[in-house]
């Protein structure tokens, strides 16, 4: 510290004096953006040396303050986390060792506590570690792939976790009272059928000899001896289940573990998503950053296939190539005149124009496709195949129209004149819009039958045609959810090995052509976030779907490992691990505020089913919750009223918007604070580019004056010897260099 002082204060009672560095591109640069009048400068300048003293003082007792801390921190390291070499970290072990002896008794019954804890919770960690679901499986897909693709399974995975937790909460407090009942004296109260014809449900089993093919139809749409079941909403007729002890509110569990599986998704996956946005935020904030992550440190060392790092290596240069097509096409935009961007403009008019009737179509279609699935539901059935195919009707729809407008909006977004990276998000979330919108339509192509009458409705909804008809959305989110599994094997199967089969043995133009099968991610994930939010919507109305969507994603992972080591390669077109981990969790978190949607109108607007369910005697499975408050102690009831009411909303409502200030203004603060670092780290860089320039000058000098001294001292030798020549003769030269 006393050497760096005296550079910049060499007399330690005045300001800086050093012509070099009063010359460094900072310091002018911070005299022009200053710019002091005269008594302003003659303040500073007064202020400055009068603390001079103390705030070099100050810097170094910090400077001491953080060695210290960070020496202890170390010191509190295990020997084996730090980045020594093997005889240091000996020498180390040797040294704590010998001042565990100098310690009291006391002093070492602690410290050895206190490693035998640490080593306690590192052994129950690696054990937590090994207990991981599929962990060698994908730290096989990450060697052979990367991580990009990596990401994929370990989205998958998260999904597979988050649906058994559902199913663990639907079946601790919704069927597990009912089954614990009568085994623990308890006895289950069940609605009874009234007289009113909404209370009528006639019971779907078939009777008497019925062929095999119809249990196979019966399993695959929810009908017949499925429907009474655990599986759908009709079951569960109970009023309340009544224990020696206690008494359990049914429809309250069933309302308010609808609740709690939604909010627990909503904070789980903005949880895992807030890493991914820093990280995402941090490489999409400077281009030239992005340059130095990828030439410096792009590669991904978890590689060990040698066809992986040839991809790899070619992502790589894709990167670069369209990060530099990036700028090009910035730079394109820049020049463009008046006349190019009302050309540009019309004409992603038009094609979004025609992308909206795309998707009006489709819906319309669906809607379609919906009533006439209903309408031939109701009819007597005549023949297995075409009754299959009527009830599968949406389902067939809703995936040709997932199929053929990703192709539409790919060919279509060439002519937008977008960025390379921009086309890929903008086609990959009219991709997201179209599936994720095709289940609204349904929905609602389901309640505009549901809710329609001819004439009046007593019941508030169509009973004669839907006497339960929580239990047939049930049965329409249970096709989805089994064709979709369908679709995924099938493809797998009867496209994916067959053209893998194709490329390897047929040595035709058109095979080379048609190429290898690529696995891509985002359309994948799109497969996975459709099957979620499905499930999502579902489980209100089929309390087992959770547990058939574990199994679907379980056995999905396999085909999918399978498909991707035999039959796919990874796509030309990168796709970042940081980024898509991010881009996954918006497409999850966009599908559960779809998915909360209908459900909430349904909970809230739709009038209950009288005829079945846990809310026959409530209008709306929301009036289950007055009834609830209504009959706790008084002093709990004031409090929920009061957290209920009117000014309470408005002063959360602004605490919220007030802390919401706080935390924009502070990232604010924090942004202005990134940009002054990044503008600092550029200007030492100048710095340390000109005094580099004023030492190769200082060499340059120094080895140009010695060359000429050399000449200048050769030139003189010369003439001396030939002015002395006679003496030389007379006197002989001395034997040695060092003799006078």
């Amino acid at each position: 510290m006393d050497s760096v002082d005296a550079v910049f204060l060499p007399d330690r009672r005045g300001p800086a004096c050093n012509p070099l560095l009063d010359q460094l591109p900072s310091y002018q640069s911070l005299l022009y953006r200053r710019k002091p009048s005269h008594e302003g400068s003659t303040k500073r300048r007064s202020s400055s040396q009068r603390g001079g003293r103390f705030g070099s003082l100050s810097n170094k007792w910090t400077s001491a303050r953080a060695e210290n801390k960070q020496k202890s921190a170390t010191l509190q390291r295990p020997v084996r986390e730090q980045p020594k070499t093997m005889e240091e970290k000996r020498r180390d072990r040797e040294q704590r060792r010998e001042q565990d002896r100098r310690l009291g008794g006391w002093s070492q019954w602690q410290r050895s506590m206190r490693r035998s804890l640490r080593r306690m919770r590192d052994d129950g960690l690696d054990l937590l570690r090994g207990l991981e679901l599929w962990r060698g499986d994908i730290h096989v897909i990450e060697g052979m792939f990367g991580t990009g693709i990596l990401s994929y399974f370990s989205f998958l995975r998260f999904l597979v976790l988050l649906n058994f937790i559902m199913f663990l909460l639907m079946f601790g407090f919704v069927m597990l009272p009912i089954i614990m009942a009568p085994s623990a004296s308890g006895n289950v109260t069940s609605y009874i059928s009234n007289s009113s014809q909404c209370s009528d449900y006639p019971s779907s089993s078939r009777q008497g000899l019925v062929v095999f093919h119809q249990y196979i139809a019966d399993l695959l749409s929810g009908t017949g001896f499925l429907e009474q079941t655990y599986l759908f909403y009709g079951y569960y007729r109970v009023g309340g289940v009544h224990f020696p002890r206690f008494s359990y509110n049914l429809p309250l569990a069933y309302l308010l573990v609808t609740a709690a599986y939604l909010l627990l998704s909503l904070v789980w996956i903005v949880k895992r998503s807030a890493a991914g946005f820093k990280q995402n935020l941090i490489q999409d904030e400077d281009r030239f950053q992005s340059f130095c992550n990828k030439i410096f440190s792009g590669w991904d060392f978890c590689i060990t296939n040698e066809n992986a790092s040839r991809l790899k290596r070619s992502s790589l240069l894709y990167e670069l190539k369209t990060d530099l097509e990036e700028e090009r096409i910035k730079q394109k935009i820049a020049d463009r005149t008046r006349k190019d961007k009302c050309r540009i403009f019309a004409l992603r008019v038009v094609l979004n124009v025609f992308v909206i009737a795309v998707l009006a179509g489709c819906f319309y279609c669906i809607y379609r496709a919906t009533i006439f699935s209903q309408e031939a539901q109701m009819k007597s059935p005549t023949n297995f195949i075409m009754d299959l195919i009527f009830e599968y009707l949406p389902s067939i729809v809703i995936t040709m129209a997932n199929f053929l407008t990703p192709q539409v909006f790919s060919l279509i977004v060439q002519f937008e004149d977008y960025s390379p990276a921009f086309e890929i998000r903008f086609t990959l979330m009219r991709c997201v819009f179209m599936r994720l919108a095709s289940i609204g339509v349904l929905l609602f192509s389901l309640w505009s039958q549901i809710t329609s009458c001819e004439g009046s409705c007593p019941c508030g909804y169509n009973h004669k045609l839907y006497p339960c008809w929580e239990t047939r959305v049930g049965q329409e989110m249970y096709k989805l959810m089994i064709f979709d599994f369908i679709i995924i094997g099938a493809v797998t199967v009867f496209v994916e090995f067959p053209r893998k089969i194709i490329y390897n043995y047929c040595p035709c133009g058109l095979a080379k052509w048609w190429g290898q099968q690529e696995f891509a991610i985002p359309q994948n994930v799109l497969e996975i976030v459709y099957g979620q939010t499905i499930c999502w919507i579902g489980t209100f109305y089929c309390p087992l779907l959770p547990a058939i969507s574990t199994i679907k994603f379980f056995i999905v992972f396999y085909i999918k490992k399978v498909s991707l080591v035999n039959n796919c390669r990874p796509a030309t077109r990168p796709f970042r691990a940081s980024s898509s981990n991010f881009f996954f969790l918006v497409v999850l978190l966009i599908g559960l505020a779809l998915a909360c949607v209908p459900v909430l109108v349904s909970i809230a607007q739709i009038p209950s089913s009288q005829a079945c369910g846990p809310f026959i005697y409530y209008k709306t499975s929301w009036n289950v919750v007055p009834e609830a408050v209504k009959a706790l102690p008084v002093g709990l009831r004031t409090f929920l009223y009061a957290l209920a009411s009117e000014p309470f909303a408005v002063s959360l409502f602004v605490i919220t918007c007030l802390a919401m200030f706080y935390v924009i203004a502070l990232a604010g603060a924090h942004k202005q604070v990134i940009n002054q670092l990044r503008e600092q780290l550029a200007m030492e860089g100048r710095d340390k580019r000109f005094l580099i320039q004023k030492l190769s000058y200082a060499q340059k000098r120094a080895s140009a004056g010695h060359s000429s001294s050399s000449a200048r001292s050769n030139r003189f030798q010369s003439t001396q010897s030939r002015e002395n020549s006679g003496v030389f003769l007379v006197q002989p030269a001395p034997d040695s260099a060092t003799q006078v």
